[in-house]
């Protein structure tokens, strides 16, 4: 018998190359229908390789070069959600400007010769704020999210209805001459449905009647929806979609998330899926007959400002996708995946056309076989084994097949490629720190905000109030005042020992301040959202001023029943004091939203908010509460950049008047001996995100994406508000090199 070979130089395999290269070069719009092989566009079945991308987790200078990356990696479709929040940020008022100019974006996608698949949900999860659906809706008398509920069913029609009217307008679905092919209603239902009984039920129908009846002309999805009615495909989401069959007989077999990586939180680890893996899982499903995948992400951006979700989700959303945050080629990820969509498209015609037989090879070997009248043939050759190498033996030649691992035979006879066989370039990343410049000289403008209130106050309650519903998510902060008075005659001050402040909190994050002096933060995690303190408190004879700032860090975004999820705290007490424990939880508090320099205004550029700054070439380090604001150069060469903040505490960042986003050096957590990071991972078996972790000890999020187009040639404003105390003049500019290697 004959081994076989990794050369693809037959004639059969070129032409197929050939056909493979032209048909990048354009994609067919018209009538989108389907059935249970594939979709057809424009009379002609096409299996669809597709890269999530959203257009506001990046920037439009940006969309090119990504939509561009995208298609050179072998994609043929754009996939993004729709978000409500951003477009809708009041009942009514809409907003298409910036990064959310999704009719720009789409457009982008049209002119690379791409398809577009619009998921409008307008629910969207996506670890982003509030699953994207806009705050106010909830303080709607009588809303209940995701259920049989009339308001919620009156503007999520209304919202659909716009989005669609406005794409109509424009052209842009595939019927009028537009790149969007498919549209998605809902999101991951099918996992919360029950929680909300018939209602649920009823729900789920409605959304597809509603969707349906919009007339778009290109079909509808909802993803992991087990009952979806017939008029919409259901379709899959998760690591591995291989198995999944959709709701009916006549559907083709759509994945719709296929998760190249993990999303991170502010505390927690960095997690890697390896491409071996997120190629295994890929050519299973166009083995097991798939014909639509979507990476999720493909690009997974930054949540500029307060977009991020969780609660704790990071400002960086990079996924570990195969392009990374900063818009470049993650190697050897993106390589791989390019060479086995290659692979793929070279057996698109039998994929979508031929015969399918399927035949065991042996224990855990197994081939999928597609052919054609004409005598055309393709195979995948798999090992599910997650262990053991081994050999296959198919039409009398030999295939050495790696644990895990599927090898593509476009004609049958030669392997073109194997899942577990990485050839494509690595590349080492580094991070070039420069130090802030100016041509004119480097000067700080600093502003110290005063702990607790500050104007007005804005309710006096004798409560403990939900942080949540009393800010609506107009800002992150909340103040907590109240105040004590210590009896000269209290025994602790005599013994030199400290009371005990304790409180309880529905999360998210909390600073303490004792008559006005910084002593300590409490926080949540990611996976705990509450958190109990304890800590020894410096009191002193007399009033003694409590000053608790509550922060929110995105609100949840999925979930039965999410929107009623609590924040703020629940519970201080204060023990070690002559008559025992102090219970302050019903006592007077005083109640201020926001901070100063938020109010005022004081990241918008030129804006000096009527306070007094300090000028300086020496700002203050380790101070709380403190706006800097700093005029720089842009660093030098034409890299994306990241602002380092190593130095600093927590707090938000502006780049002329451009919101970066919430940053937050705080250390990964070290868990149990069971669950520690990895130095090396290996790709065989299921992948879980806890699986290969690594940054155990390190800083969750270091750098902080800051868009070249944000710069200009010089006058740059950068402002920082620092919440807890940092050393502002160590904060670099770092400009991300990739070398390959």
């Amino acid at each position: 018998m004959k081994r076989a070979t990794n050369s693809i130089a037959s004639p059969a395999i070129l032409v197929l190359a050939i056909v493979f290269l032209f048909s990048l070069k354009a994609v067919a719009t018209g009538n989108v229908t389907y059935d249970h092989r594939s979709l057809s566009i424009g009379g002609r079945r096409q299996l669809i390789i597709s890269a999530a991308i959203h257009y506001p987790r990046s920037v439009p200078a940006m969309w090119p070069s990504l939509v561009q990356t995208a298609k050179e990696g072998g994609c043929n479709a754009i996939e993004s959600y729709v978000f409500w929040n951003g477009h809708e940020p009041s009942p009514g008022k809409y907003y298409f400007g910036g990064r959310y100019d999704i009719v720009k974006f789409i457009k982008t996608v049209q002119q690379a010769g791409m398809h577009m698949i619009l998921r409008i949900g307008p629910f969207v999860a996506a670890e982003w704020n509030f699953g994207g659906v806009p705050v106010w809706l909830h303080y709607v008398p009588g809303t209940v999210f995701r259920q049989d509920n009339e308001p919620w069913k009156h503007y999520m029609e209304s919202f659909t209805t716009y989005i669609v009217n406005l794409l109509k307008k424009e052209k842009l679905f595939a019927p009028q001459g537009g790149p969007i092919i498919l549209s998605q209603v809902e999101n991951e239902y099918g996992y919360y449905e029950r929680d909300y009984g018939e209602g649920g039920k009823r729900y789920a129908q409605w959304s597809a009647s509603m969707a349906v009846s919009q007339n778009i002309g290109v079909p509808w999805m909802m993803c992991q929806q087990w009952d979806a009615p017939a008029t919409v495909i259901s379709t899959c989401n998760g690591f591995y979609c291989d198995e999944f069959t959709p709701n009916t007989a006549d559907k083709p077999k759509i994945w719709t998330e296929n998760w190249p990586g993990w999303f991170k939180t502010f505390g927690g680890r960095d997690p890697h899926r390896p491409a071996e893996d997120v190629a295994y899982s890929v050519a299973r499903f166009f083995q097991k007959g798939g014909s639509v995948h979507n990476y999720y992400m493909y690009h997974g951006g930054t949540n500029f400002g307060r977009t991020s979700g969780g609660p704790f989700i990071t400002t960086s959303y990079d996924y570990e996708a195969p392009i990374d945050e900063y818009g470049l080629p993650r190697l050897p990820k993106w390589g791989h995946l390019k060479n086995l969509h290659k692979a793929i498209m070279l057996s698109e015609n039998m994929l979508i056309g031929g015969e399918h037989r399927n035949f065991s090879l042996g224990p855990s070997l197994e081939a999928d076989v597609y052919t054609s009248s004409s005598g055309s043939c393709a195979a995948f050759l798999s090992n599910s084994d997650d262990k053991n190498d081994k050999t296959a033996v198919f039409q009398n030649m030999t295939y050495h097949l790696p644990a895990w691992s599927v090898s593509i035979l476009p004609d049958c006879k030669n392997e073109v490629f194997n899942t577990a066989k990485v050839t494509a370039k690595s590349s080492k990343v580094e991070m070039l720190p420069e130090d802030l410049k100016s041509s004119s000289g480097l000067k700080w403008q600093v502003f110290s905000e005063k702990p607790g209130i500050w104007g007005e106050a804005d309710f006096v309650k004798n409560e403990l109030v939900d942080h949540i519903n009393t800010t609506k998510d107009t800002t992150d902060y909340l103040w907590y005042t109240t105040s004590i008075t210590i009896s000269a005659n209290e025994g602790f001050l005599k013994k030199q020992t400290l009371p005990v402040l304790f409180i309880e909190s529905k999360g998210h994050t909390l600073h303490i301040f004792i008559n006005k002096e910084y002593i300590g933060t409490a926080t949540g995690n990611g996976t705990h959202v509450p958190f109990k303190l304890k800590k020894s408190v410096p009191l002193k004879a007399g009033e003694n001023n409590i000053d608790l700032l509550s922060m929110t860090v995105g609100l949840s975004n999925a979930g039965s029943f999410y929107e009623w999820v609590p924040a703020g705290l629940t519970s201080v007490s204060i023990k070690g004091l002559n008559n025992g424990t102090l219970n302050l939880t019903h006592t007077k508090w005083t109640y201020k939203l926001g901070v100063q320099g938020e109010q005022l205004g004081l990241f918008k550029p030129g804006n000096s908010g009527a306070v007094k700054w300090t000028v300086t070439t020496k700002p203050p380090k380790k101070q709380p509460l403190t706006w800097y604001k700093v005029i720089i150069d842009p660093p030098s060469g034409s890299e994306p950049v990241g602002l380092d903040m190593i130095s600093m505490g927590k707090g938000m960042a502006w780049l002329n008047g451009e919101e970066i986003g919430r940053y937050w050096p705080r250390i990964a957590r070290k868990n149990a001996p069971n669950d520690e990071c990895v130095k090396e991972c290996d790709y065989r078996g299921k992948f879980m995100p806890d699986k290969c972790n690594t940054g155990c000890g390190e800083p969750s999020q270091r750098w902080y994406h800051v868009p070249r187009s944000w710069f200009k040639s010089s006058g740059n404003e950068l402002v920082i508000f620092e919440e807890k105390g940092g050393y502002p003049t160590k904060i670099k500019l770092s400009r991300r090199k990739v070398t390959e290697v």
